[in-house]
């Protein structure tokens, strides 16, 4: 018996509809989509029966590795051992500095004052208030918690922080001679930060290009060619609108007799005003 010719095409179609559907249907129950859990902490909790000094350890050891969250905890857990004021407040200076590696200038600004209320003469505290009133932009009380870490600690980081905020408040001279002292103090300050500290940083890209220019100033001042260089071809990168003063400066008199510098200078750099 012949079938119908309109029969045969919709059995067909119902026949591929049925399969594709079933096909579909194993493939979406064999490679289903799956939400990931929240990752799970991996680090132990602080054993209530650890000394303090080794939870102290042991947070350093966390902030090192960049897991500032398990810090934080471990230095709350030896918080709790210690009972002399001196040694907490350095713990508490701790969890400041790792809240402001974290950019969380606020509660490091508190736990920054909860540090000096309970160690007047601790100067790291001081500093790193400073570094959290700086981030927010208060340069002022930056700046006059700057002063007190130094006269307890004529540390070279904190001149550099300090000229970091006299030079947000275009107070360059004053910001020249800060970092002066700093990098008297330590020639390499430009390239750490303290270790119980944090080394703040000028915030906006025009001001950059004038640091640079002061810090290549300032090194060719005290006979450090190479990084006076390093800065001023960093200077010239970042177009700093008076780099042509690098010809009757002074600092760089003695510079200017250097091989390398007449290259520089006569390198084709777009950013390098007329």
């Amino acid at each position: 018996m012949a079938y119908p010719k309109a029969l045969v095409p919709v059995s067909l179609l119902a026949f591929f509809v049925c399969l594709s559907t079933a096909s579909f249907a194993q493939i979406s129950h064999a490679d289903p989509v799956q939400v990931k859990p929240p990752l799970l902490r991996t680090i132990d909790p602080p054993s209530p029966d650890a000394t303090g000094a080794d939870l102290e350890t042991r947070a350093d050891e966390l902030h090192g590795q960049k897991l500032y969250f398990d810090a934080i905890d471990y230095y709350r857990a030896a918080l709790g051992k210690e009972k002399a004021p001196t040694d907490q407040a350095k713990v508490l200076n701790k969890i400041c500095r790792t809240q402001l590696v974290m950019t969380r200038w606020h509660d490091g600004q508190k736990t920054c004052q909860q540090a000096i209320k309970a160690d007047h003469q601790l100067p790291d505290p001081y500093n790193n208030l400073g570094v959290a009133l700086y981030e927010q932009k208060k340069y002022g009380a930056a700046i006059k918690q700057y002063r007190k870490a130094i006269a307890l600690d004529e540390s070279a980081s904190f001149y550099s922080n300090m000229g970091a905020a006299l030079f947000a408040t275009k107070k360059f001279e004053d910001s020249a001679k800060a970092y002066q002292k700093a990098l008297e103090l330590d020639p390499d300050v430009f390239e750490r930060s303290s270790r119980q500290g944090v080394q703040a940083q000028v915030p906006r890209p025009e001001d950059r290009a004038r640091y640079d220019y002061t810090v290549a100033k300032l090194y060719a001042k005290m006979g450090f060619s190479d990084r006076s260089l390093e800065y001023l071809r960093k200077a010239m990168e970042e177009g700093y609108k008076d780099f042509k003063n690098v010809y009757k400066d002074e600092e760089f008199a003695a510079l200017r007799k250097d091989k390398r510098f007449t290259e520089l200078m006569a390198s084709k750099n777009p950013a390098l005003p007329e």
